[in-house]
């Protein structure tokens, strides 16, 4: 299998497993990180972990050899395909934590990129190196980089197909954190559990909103985030969280 999919403590985790060719996205990988994604939204689990086999990659991008002597649809609706498989993290229920372990290129990029939280290793390189190839980002980079750097860095990396080192990708905002090496597993683990004891009813909806402000005018989002807001307030967990406040215990949210 070209993806592994396991559950680790209260995590999944979704491990790329091509190291022979650094973890490198055909249209086999991309199947199975759809079915994958699938499954870990339906496990009992508090978030899913995204990380690369082997110790060189995360993921080094789109198989190039796939790209000799397709059409121009086949193109198309591969790129569609690449899009959509990494969309279904907007959608799952739990938050999603990418650990780029070394390189991602490309699509190990945009992979990263459709996650919510992104966590690096020191020895982490990132790019969007397609224009080096007389192309350009066609998973979803030209439209989450800008996002979460701004246009000009976006512009910046995908115009150049320059590399980003680690420190310099947490400096721009694009990881958000550095972890070790040789714990970075358990230390994503410690990531993910400063948010994944709380509602996942209010997590999702405050990941919703967030969303919704990128797209949206700010006398529109304040709306929406009401709106968002009273929807959560609806919720069992809401209803947990403020009666263990006033009681002055920890909460016991069931994700209702």
């Amino acid at each position: 299998m070209a993806v592994e999919l396991t559950q680790q403590e209260e995590f999944a985790v979704l491990t790329l497993n091509r190291p022979e060719a650094l973890n490198a996205l055909n249209a086999e990988t991309i199947g199975e990180i759809s079915e994958a994604i699938d499954k870990a939204g339906e496990m009992n689990v508090r978030a899913l972990i995204i990380t690369g086999a082997g110790e060189k990659a995360f993921c080094a991008g789109a198989d190039v050899k796939e790209m000799v002597g397709i059409d121009l649809i086949a193109k198309k609706r591969k790129a569609e395909r690449g899009q959509a498989t990494f969309a279904k993290l907007d959608a799952l229920r739990i938050p999603s934590v990418a650990l780029i372990n070394g390189y991602a290129f490309g699509g190990g990029l945009e992979l990263a990129l459709a996650s919510t939280f992104r966590l690096a290793t020191p020895r982490a390189a990132v790019a969007l190196p397609e224009i080096k190839l007389g192309l350009m980002p066609g998973y979803g980079g030209t439209q989450r980089l800008p996002r979460v750097v701004g246009e000009a860095r976006a512009l910046e990396m995908i115009m150049t197909g320059r590399t980003v080192r680690a420190e310099e990708a947490q400096a721009i905002g694009l990881v958000h954190r550095l972890v070790s090496e040789e714990n970075r597993l358990a230390d994503a683990f410690a990531f993910a559990r400063e948010f994944s004891g709380f509602s996942l009813v209010a997590l999702s909806y405050a990941r919703e909103a967030v969303k919704r402000a990128l797209s949206t005018p700010l006398h529109e989002g304040l709306k929406i985030e009401a709106e968002i807001s009273t929807l959560a307030f609806q919720s069992g967990d809401a209803q947990e969280g403020i009666t263990a406040f006033i009681e002055k215990r920890s909460p016991k949210f069931a994700d209702n």
